[in-house]
């Protein structure tokens, strides 16, 4: 074990975090007045670059237990004017029962290649129900059978249990198309704040933060 720390630790360091020439700095007088647009601006342009998975985030929350608890999240849509994130989630699920206990959450999304990191802090609201509907029918066939095989974080038996589950639910699903996951949920972040962090090979990194003042934003620059 021993000489497995040490390895580690040397391979560590020996792999500095951006040690490479990123993307410019951005113009910070020349944002819009809303965070909303300028997240779109860098995750069109981190899609566009080829970013591998650059619509995903870690989603923050609040056990049952008051202890903080995380997991990765796809973005599924933005409302870049009132400032609402959408991802999508079962009820039942951790996540479901912490929300509708404390919605308070935080969206987290980093993309290396860019060095570039956005952070979404706000209170969660689910979408109407008709909107939810109409979100679980676009998704691909296998993530609505995965939503309708459910039991997200229970004790799994073996995997012949889950297979069992997964061959019922494409069935029942294949039988009823129009079929939606009843515990299915659109949850939607409501930003209170959101901070542009670019990094920068010389660690002069930029921090521009946005946070909710009336019926509009306040921005400011932060130390790195």
């Amino acid at each position: 074990m021993t000489d497995r720390r040490s390895e580690l630790r040397e391979l560590l360091y020996a792999h500095p975090a951006m040690a490479r020439e990123l993307p410019p700095a951005f113009d910070t007088a020349a944002v819009p007045d809303g965070p909303g647009e300028l997240f779109a601006d860098w995750l069109i342009g981190a899609l566009r670059d080829g970013v591998p998975d650059a619509q995903t985030a870690v989603l923050a929350t609040t056990g049952l237990d008051g202890a903080p608890d995380g997991r990765v999240v796809a973005l599924r849509e933005l409302d870049p004017e009132p400032g609402l994130w959408w991802f999508h989630a079962d009820a039942r699920s951790p996540k479901g029962r912490q929300l509708a206990a404390d919605p308070r959450a935080a969206l987290t999304f980093y993309w290396p290649a860019l060095g570039r990191q956005v952070r979404v802090r706000g209170t969660v609201e689910a979408a109407p129900v008709e909107r939810t509907a109409a979100a679980f029918r676009e998704l691909s066939p296998k993530s609505r059978t995965a939503a309708l095989v459910g039991r997200q974080s229970e004790p799994l038996a073996g995997p012949e249990r889950f297979d069992r589950a997964w061959r019922e639910a494409d069935r029942e699903l294949a039988g009823q198309p129009e079929l939606v996951v009843a515990e299915y949920r659109q949850y939607g972040v409501r930003a209170v704040e959101v901070e542009f962090w670019q990094g920068s090979f010389d660690r002069r990194h930029q921090r521009l933060a946005y946070r909710r003042a009336g019926e509009g934003w306040r921005r400011e620059l932060l130390w790195p």
